[in-house]
């Protein structure tokens, strides 16, 4: 993780970000946004890690599927190697079983809680079968737009225990690693998560429809896909940058954070 330090007021200000009153603050929104577009990229062309393995077409899709949840669930560590806990505790989704997670190490945005034991991944399974499969679950009408299948399946996503972000970063890996058509239309605003508090501090805001307006400016303004806009705000609200599986030394990508920088008035 990298820690960033927060600016003080020094009189900037954007029409973009009128929450901001800090260049400093500006310029890491920035960097973060671009980071969190760099990962988006890696994940659709060269995905790290247990990501190559749900993006690879010609393993079984339940198998694929699952895996994914179980990263967004997990979460990837901060360390050289993020998905090593994952990995440690996975099982196959043929098997019927759940994974042994008493004292599983989750990553920084995971929805794990050692309270609920396994509940929320029996909901998910419940939810699966449901829909006859998780493919099925996941796609939904077959008629429906990318943006449609992400607002639907998020609704349907909210199971106990499996919160707004871990329910996002989920439906936005799959799309990235093109294991179903999802695209955020959307970032899903509202409740007292990370990535609404950061916006509302951001946009100096509080009404959620008017929030998803704005930051659907921010990003056109910005030349950003809207889902980056996810993991961009919850690093720069936490003040850590965390990968998300990518591991350290990854840097922003330098064409997106000029983007951003031009955007913001910097």
């Amino acid at each position: 993780m990298r820690r960033l330090a927060r600016g003080v007021d020094d009189g900037y200000h954007s029409r973009l970000v009128p929450g901001l009153r800090s260049s400093d603050e500006a310029e890491r929104l920035a960097q973060e946004l671009a980071f969190a577009a760099e990962r988006l990229t890696k994940l659709a062309t060269e995905p790290p890690g247990l990501y190559a393995e749900v993006a690879g077409a010609g393993g079984d899709l339940e198998e694929r599927t699952w895996l994914a949840f179980l990263i967004a669930y997990l979460g990837p560590l901060e360390t050289e190697d993020p998905f090593a806990a994952i990995e440690g505790v996975r099982i196959s989704w043929a098997s019927g079983e759940q994974p042994p997670l008493e004292g599983v190490e989750t990553g920084v945005r995971s929805a794990h809680d050692p309270r609920r034991g396994a509940r929320t991944l029996d909901a998910y399974r419940a939810w699966a079968q449901r829909g006859g499969s998780q493919a099925a679950a996941f796609t939904g009408e077959p008629t429906w737009s990318a943006e449609r299948r992400f607002a639907r399946t998020f609704e349907r996503l909210a199971l106990p225990g499996f919160h707004r972000d871990a329910r996002f970063e989920l439906l936005v890996s799959l799309g990235r690693l093109g294991v179903y058509e999802l695209r955020a239309g959307t970032l899903q605003l509202g409740g007292d998560n990370p990535v609404t508090i950061a916006c509302k501090r951001a946009l100096g805001i509080g009404d959620a429809l008017l929030l998803e307006r704005r930051a659907a400016e921010l990003a056109q303004e910005c030349a950003l896909p809207l889902d980056a806009l996810d993991l961009g705000l919850y690093n720069w609200g936490r003040g850590e940058r965390a990968s998300i599986g990518l591991g350290p030394g990854t840097e922003p990508d330098p064409a997106a954070h000029a983007a951003a920088r031009a955007a913001l008035g910097l």
